[in-house]
Parts: C-alpha cells; sequence; structure tokens
C-alpha cells in the first residue's frame, strides 16, 4: 500500500464530510474519485495530503512514497522564470548537481585536490544515474503534449493565463514521477488534442493515479476503479465509469427488492400475531415470532439522493431562419493571424459545437459573434434574436462580496425577488441559501450561479464557453437533457466530448484561419476526420509521378517514368533496415567508450592529475550526449520499421 485511510471521520465545521472510511491506494492503480458537487471530493484530497487532519481514525502513508497533488489552489503560484523553468523545477536534484559540478570544476582547476575529483566523479556518476543530461528534452516533449509551441517555453510564466500556468504546472508535477499522482479536475484547462495526449502518457505511468473528473468519456478511458462519496461513506466498484453506472444501479435494485422481500414477511408475520396472541393455543408461537422479528437485522429503503437541478430553458420570441452572419471576418493579435476574410452562419435550430486545439481562436470567435470581441468585417443579427452568452471568465466576473440573491439581480433580467428565488431553487439554492456570499462558495456552486444568470433573460440563442467546468457528472447529465429540450439555437465551445456528442448537430472547426463546418454530430465528424487523416497518410507515402513532357510536334507524348509504389517503399524499408543496423553498432560502440571513460574517471591515477581528469570528464560528457542523441534516433528509426509491419 502506498496510501490510504484507516476507519477516518472527517468534520469540516459541523458538516461530515466521511465517516468511518478505510480506503487503501495500491501501486500502479487506476482510480476515479467521483460524488455530486458540494459532498467533499477535494477536501478528501487535502485529508490524504495531510493538510487537513481527521476528526478520527489515521492516514496511512509508506515511509518512501511521494505525492503529487494538482488542485486549483496552486494558481497562487505566480515568478518571472520562464514556463521551462518552472517545469525544470521538477529536477530540484539535478538542478543542484549542476551548480555544485560547476563550483567543483572551477575548483579542480586550481587546486587539482585528490579528494575533490573523487567527489567530482561521484556527482557525474550520480548526475549520470539520474539521466541529468536529458532533463531539458524531456521536459519540452512534455510541455509540447500539453499545447505548448516551442516560442512559448522561454515567455515568463506570470504572463500566462490560469489555464496555462495550470497546464505548466501539471507537467512539473508529471516530470517529478510521484508514487501518487492525485489529480483534481485535470482535464478542466485542456483541448482536446492535449486531453488525449494525457490519456496517452497517464497510461502508462508508472505510479498510482486518482482523478477527481467531471469527463465520462476520460474517466473510461483511465480508470480501472471507481471510489464514490457518497452519503459520507465511500464505495468501491471495480471497473471503469460506465460499469459503475450499470453496478450501482444494480444494486440499488437488488437492495430495493431485499428490502421489498423483508417488507412483505414482516407484514405477513405481524400479521399472524396480531390474530392469534390472544389464543391459548397460538400465543407461544405467536411470542416467540415477535422476539423473531426483534432479532431481525432490518434491510435499509434505498432512495438515490442527488441533487437534481431543474433547468428549463424558456424562450419568449420566436427568431428568423437566420441567427447571425459573419462575413469577411479578420481577427488577428500582434503577428498572431486568427481569422482570416472567414465567412460563417447560424440558422435556427442549429446546436453547433465550435472544437480544436487551443490558440486556434474558438473563445475569440464565440466572442466576435456575442460582440464583446472588436475585429474587422461583418456581423448581422438575424431578427427578433435576444443572445445570451456565459463565458469561461464568468466564474471570475462573480462579485466574491455579493450574495447569490444580489449577484442574480445583476442580471437585469426584470424578474424580482421572489422570481429570482424560484429560478435559484431550481439550481439548488433554496431558503437562507441565497444570503451566502459568492467568495465561500465552491467552484461547482458559482458554475450554478453563472448558469443561472445566464438563462434568466429567456434568450433563443445561446452562446456557451465551457460550461461543464466546474459541474459534477449528474449535472452535465441534467444540463444535456436542458439543452436537448431546448427550442433555441445555441453554439458551444467545450472540451467534454459525452457532452458535445449529445447535443451538437454540427461541428465547426477553425482550419487555416476559416471556418470550416461539419453537417453531423460529433460521432460523425470522428469517423469522417479519421479516415481523412487515413486518406491523407496513404496519398504522402504515393510518390507524385514525373511531369509529362510533350515532344516538339505535340503528336506523341513519352510516358513518365517512375517506380512503382511497392518497389518504393522496399527500397524505403531497406534504407531503414541499414540505418537501424548502423545505429545498433554505433550505440554498442558508443556505450562501450561511454563504460571505459566512466572507469577511467575512478582510478586514482587519472583524478591525481588535474588535465587527464579534466580532458576525460570532457570525454566522458562528449560521449553521454552522442549516446542520447543515437538512442533518439535509433528509437525513431525503430517506430517508423515497426509502423511499416517489419519488426
Amino acid at each position: 500500500m502506498l496510501l490510504g485511510l484507516q476507519n477516518v471521520t472527517f468534520e469540516f465545521g459541523a458538516r461530515t464530510i466521511v465517516r468511518d472510511a478505510t480506503w487503501h491506494i495500491q501501486p500502479n492503480e487506476r482510480i476515479g474519485l467521483i460524488g455530486y458537487n458540494g459532498t467533499g471530493k477535494s477536501t478528501l484530497f487535502k485529508v490524504l495530503t495531510g493538510q487537513y487532519t481527521p476528526s478520527a481514525g489515521q492516514v496511512e502513508k509508506g515511509r518512501e512514497t511521494t505525492i503529487g497533488f494538482l488542485h486549483q489552489d496552486l494558481l497562487g503560484f505566480d515568478t518571472e522564470d520562464s514556463i521551462l523553468e518552472v517545469a525544470l523545477g521538477a529536477f530540484e536534484r539535478v538542478k543542484q548537481l549542476e551548480k555544485e559540478l560547476e563550483t567543483l570544476g572551477h575548483e579542480l582547476e586550481k587546486t587539482g585536490d585528490e579528494a575533490l575529483a573523487i567527489t567530482y566523479a561521484e556527482k557525474l556518476h550520480e548526475m549520470d544515474v539520474l539521466d541529468g543530461y536529458s532533463i531539458h528534452h524531456k521536459t519540452e516533449e512534455i510541455l509540447q503534449g500539453l499545447g505548448f509551441a516551442n516560442a512559448d517555453l522561454q515567455k515568463p510564466y506570470k504572463k500566462f493565463s490560469g489555464g496555462w500556468r495550470m497546464r505548466v504546472l501539471l507537467a512539473k508535477m508529471i516530470l517529478q514521477q510521484p508514487d501518487v499522482l492525485l489529480l483534481d479536475e485535470p482535464t478542466n484547462h485542456l483541448d482536446l488534442p492535449s486531453i488525449e495526449w494525457l490519456e496517452k502518457y497517464l497510461s502508462h505511468y508508472q505510479g498510482a493515479v486518482v482523478i477527481i473528473s467531471h469527463d465520462r468519456f476520460f474517466l473510461d478511458r483511465m480508470v480501472t476503479k471507481i471510489v464514490e462519496l457518497y452519503q459520507q461513506e465511500l464505495h468501491f466498484y471495480s471497473g471503469n465509469y460506465s460499469f459503475y453506472e450499470q453496478e450501482k444501479a444494480m444494486r440499488i435494485d437488488l437492495q430495493k427488492k431485499a428490502y421489498d422481500n423483508q417488507q412483505d414477511y414482516i407484514r405477513q408475520q405481524e400479521r399472524f400475531v396480531e390474530r392469534f396472541k390472544a389464543k391459548a393455543s397460538k400465543a407461544a408461537q405467536a411470542q416467540s415470532i415477535v422476539k423473531r422479528l426483534d432479532k431481525l437485522e432490518r434491510i435499509e429503503d434505498v432512495e438515490l439522493e442527488r441533487p437534481n437541478m431543474r433547468i428549463n430553458f424558456s424562450i419568449d420570441r420566436q427568431p428568423g431562419r437566420t441567427i447571425v452572419t459573419l462575413k469577411h471576418i479578420h481577427k488577428s493579435f500582434k503577428d498572431v493571424e486568427i481569422l482570416q476574410d472567414a465567412a460563417a452562419e447560424i440558422e435556427r435550430g442549429d446546436k453547433i459545437a465550435l472544437i480544436g486545439a487551443n490558440g486556434k481562436g474558438k473563445t475569440t470567435l464565440l466572442r466576435i459573434i456575442a460582440g464583446v470581441e472588436p475585429f474587422e468585417g461583418e456581423r448581422i443579427w438575424g431578427h427578433n434574436v435576444v443572445e445570451s452568452f456565459y463565458a469561461q471568465h464568468q466564474l471570475e466576473a462573480l462579485n466574491l462580496e455579493n450574495n447569490i440573491l444580489d449577484e442574480m439581480k445583476e442580471a437585469r433580467s426584470g424578474k424580482n425577488d421572489l422570481e429570482l428565488r424560484a429560478l435559484l431553487g431550481a439550481f439548488l439554492f433554496s431558503g437562507d441559501e441565497v444570503d451566502k456570499k459568492i467568495k465561500v462558495l465552491s467552484g461547482g456552486e458559482k458554475a450554478r450561479v453563472a448558469l443561472a444568470k445566464t438563462i434568466a433573460s429567456k434568450a433563443n440563442f445561446l452562446m456557451l464557453d465551457e460550461p461543464t467546468n466546474h459541474l459534477d457528472i449528474h449535472s452535465v447529465d441534467l444540463l444535456v437533457e436542458a439543452l436537448n429540450k431546448y427550442e433555441g439555437s445555441l453554439i458551444i465551445v467545450s472540451h467534454d466530448r459525452y457532452f458535445i456528442s449529445r447535443i451538437a448537430n454540427k461541428i465547426w472547426e477553425i482550419d487555416n484561419h476559416k471556418v470550416r463546418e461539419f453537417k453531423g454530430n460529433y460521432a460523425e465528424w470522428e469517423d469522417w476526420k479519421s479516415r481523412r487523416e487515413k486518406a491523407a497518410a496513404v496519398a504522402s507515402s504515393i510518390p507524385k509521378p514525373e511531369p509529362v513532357k510533350a515532344v516538339a510536334d505535340h503528336t506523341q507524348v513519352k510516358k513518365p517514368v517512375h517506380n512503382t509504389p511497392d518497389r518504393d517503399q522496399k527500397k524505403e524499408v531497406q534504407k531503414l533496415k541499414n540505418r537501424f543496423k548502423q545505429l545498433e553498432e554505433q550505440l554498442a560502440k558508443l556505450n562501450k567508450e561511454k563504460s571505459a571513460l566512466e572507469a577511467q574517471l575512478g582510478l586514482p591515477e587519472i583524478y591525481a592529475d588535474k588535465n587527464k581528469f579534466v580532458e576525460t570528464e570532457t570525454k566522458y560528457k562528449k560521449a553521454t550526449e552522442a549516446c542520447f542523441a543515437c538512442n533518439q534516433e535509433y528509437e525513431t528509426v525503430f517506430e517508423k520499421l515497426m509502423e511499416l509491419g517489419e519488426v
């Protein structure tokens, strides 16, 4: 066991988060921690990491166990360092060794001290064991996987938004390779390509991973065990999220049937007792039944308790056929071109998902449609359009000092206090809860307030930017249900694949500074995209024919002479095989040379002579770098041969 709870009870003020809970996290487990908003999932992570002390029981942690905890509070960190330097902070020991080796090198040049040379050699060996010469390459690879361009790596951390900062901190945590990785909503600030990269990376991660997430696609692909925090208890399910849904429904059904059967039995026995307790011949038997009923272990009735938001997107009036038309749209930020002579149209009944990698301009396009982003070109509203815009920044834009009711009044919906209280009740804020300050609300509660403000206007056109962030899975289901019933039109930006697959009837993607429209749902778009990528891969592997040359009289044409695809592929395979063999031999030679130099660095006669030591140490560094470069090419060639089915 790496980490766990033993009979833990934790109380947050007057509220019990978990009671008498036992949970052991084993090496290499992939666990999803789920529960409704406000049940205390993030709080439980803080108990596991020792930030909160349990009221009873104990947190058990292996002596050598290391923990990485990604959570929203980390965004308080700020620095002028580049994002590359921040991520490299994962390698504290390597960076310390680099400084120590530099200092020792200068001292050795001056003194040539034998003891100093031994220390230098030991630290060089430790550097090699820690693979310290490749930390820059590893860090750049992780940051690029999470969506950063090469040009971004030297930019100051403090100049990035909260979502991008969270990516840097996730990269740093991954590079630290803790034994237990606790991730609280890791996909909230990631685009689809980055989520897919993270899925692939974590599937090979050498350690236990525990994830809090509202993204059921992500959970289904990532976890093999579900831990549900429900009614102050932990419930365990062996399987992914889809298995949990089926298993929980089955457990509830079985318990309900067992309860009903037991109640039937109790009623029958009680009727017998009532009928015969006064009859002398049956009195003893009736008394025996009473005792048996007293000792009977009662099965509890089960009702699925969950917070049900009553979301109802109503509209006051129907718009015309066209909602909004965009013509000749130009938009750029400094040297970055986002849109160039782009055009698009949203029609009544459209439910559009605007998808793609971060930095392509999804949110910018949504803001242009909403009229809150300056641009060049034309944006033409249709007849009778009443729009409402839910922006990512709306959570941050909430006035923390307002109470919930006052915040709703700022939506200027024209509703009185009674109507606003009724609307907030549908979003699970009832009675005195509407007097709560925004600053004491959880992320999910803030999201519900922002969503309530959005729909208060009875708009017939909704623009939603990441509306599922901070909502639990059940709330996402309710939002899906409400949006499917919604009679208006909408456009959404979302990285939640389940959400957009259930809602969208069109897909928009920004490609080459234009808006590309696909008429169909997300599954159909994915299938089309996959087929297009395969066709492009096949096309790129077929050599282009030489241009046809016409003879002088234009009556005869020589046929182009070129190799067949099969012959070209065979040549390519043979070329790769030859290079693979060369690299194998080169790698063996370099490793042998590196080992010999490593042995020399340990010889007394070498480190006793300052010049010889420095010369040998320089050769060793060069050999190490050459080994690394050769190994990289070796792996690349090997992967190409695998793709071609030759290994």
